[in-house]
């Protein structure tokens, strides 16, 4: 008989109403033995019924309502672990549906392979299946393990086997405690704006723990993708959006990569992001490669300061101290 250990659903969420209401009773319908759920709250003032819905699951003691006066991703993740007390820490967004069993598909992993940290859940992603409804791969190619140019290969979406892979996508992952605990990892809560690559920046730092990072998809999930909120608190056209995209994909790789792997990673963000080449397929327009190579170059310069700025601190918004539980628990 299995011993399932106890999991801790920590959920972040801006700006979001109804579907954030819906999502945290599709969590609190899951069938399994112990779990905690924690929304990580950086909405400044919700509609009438999100705040009473809020209130109410928080004084029944179904959800711990965490409220801060700030809006960064990865501080929302540091924030909520570091109040959890679950042997294993999963995330999702505010805009997700999940089918039955969800937690056990994600426990079950962790429980039956020992050299998994993390567990990479499938994502069918609203938006994505959209543009290939009749896409299915086995097996991710070579590529998609190779930290320079693994994020134009792999695919969490349209892949259908379990297999080893280098990150997992924020809205459906989960880790073990000791990840936090033991090795003391954190988000690095300089990955501003929309967060591009927070969860890929942390993944690439489990590599020095010996754990390895699983894909399965059996703890799959439907991503909304919601238009308002979340994410989409900085329009995209917007000179903001732009430059903190290109900062995070260059802070990841100042962090993490070696020099032939940055320029790897460098070289097919200015192919795809910048020329607009496939998989991006943006405008071949000069003036608009002009005005995205300026994103691009201030973007880099942007990160680069941010490093000179900071050093190896990560942490803006929380802090160790502030830390209320123990992080000694281990799955």
């Amino acid at each position: 008989m299995i011993q399932w250990p106890s999991i801790s659903v920590i959920v972040p969420t801006y700006q979001r109403e109804d579907v954030l209401c819906s999502t945290i009773a599709d969590v609190l319908k899951q069938d399994y033995p112990d779990f905690e759920v924690l929304v990580v709250d950086q909405t400044r003032d919700h509609q009438p019924a999100t705040q009473h819905y809020l209130q109410e699951t928080s004084e029944g003691g179904q959800i711990q309502w965490l409220q801060v006066d700030w809006a960064s991703l990865p501080a929302a993740r540091n924030y909520g672990i570091e109040r959890s007390r679950g042997d294993i820490i999963l995330f999702i967004d505010d805009d997700v549906e999940l089918p039955a069993g969800y937690l056990k598909a994600h426990a079950q992993i962790l429980v039956s392979k020992p050299e998994v940290g993390a567990v990479a859940g499938r994502v069918f992603d609203r938006m994505k299946l959209g543009d290939n409804p009749d896409l299915s791969i086995d097996y991710l190619p070579e590529e998609a393990m190779d930290p320079g140019i693994a994020w134009y290969y792999i695919d969490l979406v349209h892949t259908t086997q379990p297999q080893q892979v280098i990150t997992a996508r924020g809205c459906n992952m989960s880790f073990r405690r000791d990840i936090f605990g033991k090795h003391g990892l954190r988000f690095d809560e300089r990955f501003r704006g929309n967060a591009v690559r927070e969860e890929s920046d942390f993944c690439l730092q489990i590599r020095q723990t010996g754990y390895i990072v699983w894909y399965a998809p059996e703890a799959n999930l439907i991503h909304l993708g919601e238009e308002t909120g979340g994410c989409h608190d900085i329009s995209t056209r917007s000179l903001s959006y732009q430059i903190t995209f290109y900062h995070n994909h260059f802070l990841m790789g100042l962090k993490n990569l070696s020099f032939g792997q940055a320029m790897r990673l460098y070289a097919r963000l200015f192919d795809c992001h910048v020329l607009g080449h496939p998989p991006c397929n943006k405008s071949g327009s000069p003036l608009k490669i002009i005005t995205r190579f300026s994103f691009y170059c201030l973007g880099f310069l942007d990160a680069t300061r941010t490093l000179a700025q900071t050093g190896k601190r990560h942490r803006v918004y929380t802090h160790p101290t502030d830390t209320p539980m123990s992080l000694s628990a281990q799955c």
